[in-house]
């Protein structure tokens, strides 16, 4: 079976019958005539038939070059409209966007983010899996995974886009904390009962800086302890123990009375909340645009609860 090695010879093949002679094709394409005839006899003698009759005054196709035309016509159709998608999905959000997010980042406005982004470009689908494990961007096939870690940011060679801050806080619900004295320091929680993400050494401590930037890492024996956010949240507001947890994610609890700030001067090192992915290079508007929209939605996110912090 004979395998033509150069597909654009179809094109131009297909352009001078289209345009009725050598010298029309020329000058549509832009080229000299003589080009365009020498590949054509060459596309003849790589199929080894002849396509093309030829007088001084005349071109037409033989049996052979009708037949064969015909699937070019069609070769040529189907290669623009493969261009054609290329350049649409380069210049319209559009198609799957795949991406990996933290289970409490999603619930700390993520979701509403995402939601709102696939509402305003009805042409992408968004895949998320929420998961709080450690994701592998290319391995697992996703254009990008947020992420929060504290600064600086470890040494990668995927590419990173900062999203914004996470500040976490020390809360307790009003009925735990009407049960005991009002805290001064850090200390003074001895006696609560205390919530804490999980620890695989088995030590629990939170890591706080105060007003004056000092560090300060404080130990103690959580009642319960958990790799997820939300949970904690849900404990803490049922009065079980006082947790330290993100602003964002205690916000609405804060302002509606469900959790009740304790010890304000101290805090965590903000931490980074940011995107990583393979690489800039031929990110498609589907996936730009979402990172777009993800930063402007932690700006207002960071803003609320952190006063553009």
């Amino acid at each position: 079976m004979t395998q033509i090695t150069d597909l654009n010879d179809l094109r131009i093949f297909a352009e001078v019958v289209g345009h009725g002679s050598f010298t029309a094709a020329a000058r549509a394409l832009g080229t000299q005539t003589s080009k365009l005839s020498r590949r054509v006899r060459a596309l003849e003698e790589e199929l080894q038939v002849r396509l093309l009759n030829r007088t001084s005054r005349s071109l037409s196709l033989t049996e052979t070059g009708r037949q064969f035309y015909q699937h070019c016509v069609a070769v040529v159709a189907e290669s623009k409209a493969a261009k054609d998608i290329v350049e649409q999905t380069l210049t319209t959000p559009q198609g799957t966007v795949r991406v990996s997010c933290p289970l409490a980042l999603l619930s700390a406005g993520v979701s509403a983010i995402i939601a709102r982004y696939v509402e305003d470009n009805p042409q992408v689908q968004v895949l998320l899996d929420a998961t709080n494990r450690r994701v592998d961007v290319v391995e697992e096939g996703l254009d990008f995974a947020i992420r929060v870690r504290l600064p600086p940011l470890e040494n990668t060679d995927l590419a990173v886009r900062q999203l914004g801050l996470s500040i976490h806080i020390l809360v307790a619900s009003p009925e735990l904390a009407a049960r005991y004295p009002a805290p001064s320091s850090i200390d003074s929680l001895k006696e609560w009962p205390t919530l804490a993400m999980a620890s695989s050494s088995g030590r629990f401590a939170w890591n706080l800086v105060d007003a004056k930037g000092e560090a300060m890492s404080w130990t103690h024996q959580p009642r319960l302890a958990t790799d997820d956010l939300a949970s904690l949240r849900i404990a803490a507001i049922q009065g079980v123990g006082v947790a330290l947890l993100p602003r964002e994610l205690v916000g609405e609890d804060l302002q509606a009375g469900r959790l009740r700030q304790l010890l304000p001067d101290l805090a965590t090192t903000p931490g980074l909340v940011h995107a990583i992915f393979a690489t800039r290079r031929g990110m498609v508007p589907a996936v730009r645009h979402l990172l777009d929209a993800l930063v402007a939605g932690f700006g207002a996110l960071n803003e609320k609860w952190y006063g553009g912090r």
